[in-house]
């Protein structure tokens, strides 16, 4: 597995109403966490962890252009997750648990070739909106390369009783591509297996 590097973790326990507002936090939830890695996709996973444990909600979570590669600054990386709570020590709570998953979620290298096909056998309230899917769902989540993850998509979608619930077309903003396909968790699994 290749690790991914967390590269900032900052809080604010109290903040201002209209930043809480513009970045989509619910009312009540002032305390904030902000988190940056240099691994987008595995970040959305654990951010969707820490939704699970603790009493957070994602606030905002994009992706950055171009990939950690090419990241303008030293803690910019490739993506940027905010979670959010209605006090400082479940924002805290939170993100221990995001931070704990990103210990076990990375891409994987196939001869030169980087990949994410990871079974998420439980959403939470992150990716089951992103997903469209009901909370508890399993998940398969595959991401590789443009090409590759576009006919690695195939090839899970017909090894599986799985469905399609969100492709991820590229160019991404960091020119990836692949999608998140719903089942129970041993079609999940097997879909992984096919995309890998």
């Amino acid at each position: 597995m290749i690790p991914v590097k967390v590269l900032a973790v900052r809080y604010l326990a109290n903040a201002a109403p209209a930043l809480c507002r513009q970045l989509g936090a619910p009312e009540g939830y002032p305390s904030l966490g902000l988190l940056t890695t240099d691994c987008d996709d595995a970040t959305y996973i654990a951010l969707d962890a820490a939704t699970k444990a603790a009493q957070v909600q994602v606030a905002y979570a994009r992706s950055f252009y171009a990939g950690a590669a090419n990241a303008t600054t030293p803690f910019a990386g490739e993506v940027i997750g905010i979670l959010a709570a209605q006090t400082p020590g479940a924002v805290r709570s939170g993100m221990e648990a995001a931070l704990a998953e990103l210990e076990r979620v990375g891409f994987r290298d196939a001869a030169g070739v980087p990949y994410l096909a990871h079974t998420v056998s439980s959403v939470g309230t992150f990716l089951a909106k992103e997903a469209g899917v009901r909370l508890g769902s399993a998940l398969a989540y595959l991401i590789a390369p443009p090409l590759e993850g576009m006919y690695a998509m195939d090839a899970a979608l017909k090894a599986a009783d799985v469905m399609l619930c969100k492709l991820y077309a590229p160019p991404s903003e960091t020119n990836f591509g692949g999608g998140l396909l719903a089942g129970t968790q041993s079609a999940c699994d097997a879909a992984c297996m096919a995309f890998a």
